[in-house]
């Protein structure tokens, strides 16, 4: 790639704007600055090659700059590898050579400048492509255009909202659902149905207050860790699915029904959502 001619560097879902560095994920600029952001500018101008540990020290830390080298160097790649939804262990984008270095090793489309060729037709095609190209983009993995970034975590937030609800609801109206117990099973069914309602609300306002948080922030590594709580989550979402038939009297047996039959799909919806917007480091799962 030529250092002269290249401005932007196109690779997967993102772009790198060499001139102004910065970097952006389906148009979403992300926040990636300073040493993180002059290594993935060498590695995408050396794309394909070997970056040596060695090079990337004359470039970034002059001889006369006392640092520790390789804690620097490897924050630096952890930053630039979090910004990428990439991992060391199985990398897409930026791999790891043991001892020697670094090596850019995803495709990349680079679009030269324009300003050495006035007569040519290139300022229309090229002066404002980047949103149509992002509303189009397909996603990796689930084979869909890629959408809004900002619409799906405000989707995602909501659900975690509604369920917070839910349980605030019910923690207040406890007396109610005890009654209810006492109706359906007048033994124990008050001290269990409350119990239930009491330990998995406890669980549930400390699950939706992270993951609220966690969306609200962007968390980059949210898609993974996601992954590791859905049985969890699944598992507990389920259960509340039937909170609709404790209304039947009050809402009938139909709606009851049909609430419950909703609230059975959110734990896969918010799956589908977290998917959209943190593209899974394991794409073959």
């Amino acid at each position: 790639m030529s250092q002269n001619n290249a401005r932007i560097a196109r690779f997967g879902v993102f772009e790198l704007d060499l001139s102004a560095g910065e970097l952006r994920k389906s148009g979403v600029k992300l926040r990636l600055q300073g040493q993180p952001m002059q290594i993935l500018t060498l590695l995408l101008e050396r794309a394909g090659e070997v970056v040596t540990r060695e090079e990337i020290q004359q470039r970034l830390w002059p001889s006369d700059t006392f640092v520790d080298f390789d804690h620097s160097l490897n924050t630096a790649i952890n930053k630039v590898r979090e910004a990428l939804g990439d991992s060391a262990s199985s990398p897409r984008y930026v791999e790891t050579l043991a001892r020697r270095g670094y090596r850019f090793i995803a495709p990349v489309q680079s679009a030269a400048a324009q300003s050495e060729e006035p007569p040519s037709p290139q300022p229309v095609a090229v002066a404002a492509p980047s949103p149509p190209i992002a509303s189009v983009e397909m996603h990796p993995d689930l084979e869909v255009p890629m959408p809004h970034r900002g619409l799906i975590r405000g989707l995602f937030g909501l659900i975690q909202v509604m369920y917070l609800i839910f349980y605030l609801a019910a923690l207040f109206h406890l007396n109610g659902i005890q009654t209810i117990g006492d109706f359906m099973q007048p033994r124990w069914g008050a001290v269990s149905l409350a119990g239930a309602v009491l330990v998995t609300s406890g669980v549930g306002i400390l699950l939706r207050c992270y993951l609220l948080s966690a969306v609200g922030f962007d968390h980059q590594r949210l898609g993974e860790k996601f992954h590791r709580m859905f049985p969890f989550i699944l598992i507990l979402d389920q259960l509340w699915a039937v909170a609709p038939f404790l209304l039947i009297p009050q809402i009938g047996l139909g709606a009851a029904f049909a609430a419950s039959a909703g609230l059975l799909y959110v734990p896969f919806s918010e799956r589908t959502l977290i998917r959209l917007a943190y593209v899974s480091l394991h794409p073959h799962r």
